[in-house]
C-alpha cells in the first residue's frame, strides 16, 4: 500500500513538474509542437499546437522557426508564406464540484444516502474559467538565392533562424 501511495506521489510530482507552455518540439512525441506535411517539392504544410498555457505570440515565433528549419534541412535559401492563420480554441473549465476555502472536501458515507459531501460551511460555489489554446498554421514554398526585396511574405531563412533562436524554449532532457 505504501509503494501504491508513493507511485502516485511521485507520478503527481512529474505531472506538476511538465506543466507549463509547450516546448518547441515535434507533435509526434507529445500532444502539442509542431508537425509538418510535405504539398509539393519545394512546399510544406506547417502546424503548431500550443497548450493552454502558451500564449499566441510564441505559438506563431515556433510555426516562423519550424518554417525556417524545414527549409534549410531542404537545402533551400528562404521561404514565402502564401497561407497563414492562427486558430483559437476557447473552451470553460471549472470545478464542478465547487471548493472548500481550505482547498480540500469532506466526503462520507451515510446510510440511506451512500457517499455524499459533509455539510461545509466555507462551501464556495462552483467556479469556471475560459481557457485557450492556439494552433498556427502555414503553406511555404521554399526556394534558392536571394530573397525578393519588395516581398512581405518572404523571409531569409538564417536570418529568422538567428533572430528567433533566443525566444524558442526546447523541452528538458530526460
Amino acid at each position: 500500500m505504501r509503494m501504491l501511495a508513493l507511485a502516485a506521489f511521485a507520478g503527481l510530482l512529474a505531472a506538476c513538474a511538465t506543466a507549463g507552455p509547450t516546448p518547441y518540439q515535434p507533435s509526434d512525441t507529445a500532444r502539442y509542437g509542431f508537425q509538418e506535411q510535405s504539398i509539393e517539392d519545394n512546399r510544406v504544410r506547417i502546424t503548431f499546437r500550443g497548450n493552454s498555457l502558451t500564449d499566441r505570440e510564441t505559438v506563431e515565433t515556433y510555426l516562423l522557426y519550424r518554417a525556417a528549419e524545414v527549409t534549410l534541412q531542404n537545402g533551400k535559401d528562404y521561404f514565402v508564406v502564401s497561407n497563414r492563420d492562427t486558430e483559437e480554441h476557447s473552451r470553460l473549465q471549472g470545478d464542478a464540484f465547487g471548493r472548500s476555502r481550505y482547498g480540500f472536501s469532506y466526503y462520507g458515507y451515510r446510510p440511506y444516502r451512500g457517499w455524499s459531501r459533509f455539510y461545509d460551511p466555507f462551501f464556495d460555489e462552483p467556479s469556471y474559467r475560459e481557457v485557450t489554446r492556439y494552433e498556427a498554421i502555414a503553406e511555404i514554398a521554399m526556394f534558392n538565392g536571394v530573397k525578393p526585396a519588395n516581398d512581405a511574405n518572404a523571409f531569409n531563412a538564417r536570418e529568422v533562424q538567428a533572430n528567433l533562436q533566443g525566444r524558442v524554449t526546447r523541452p528538458p532532457a530526460q
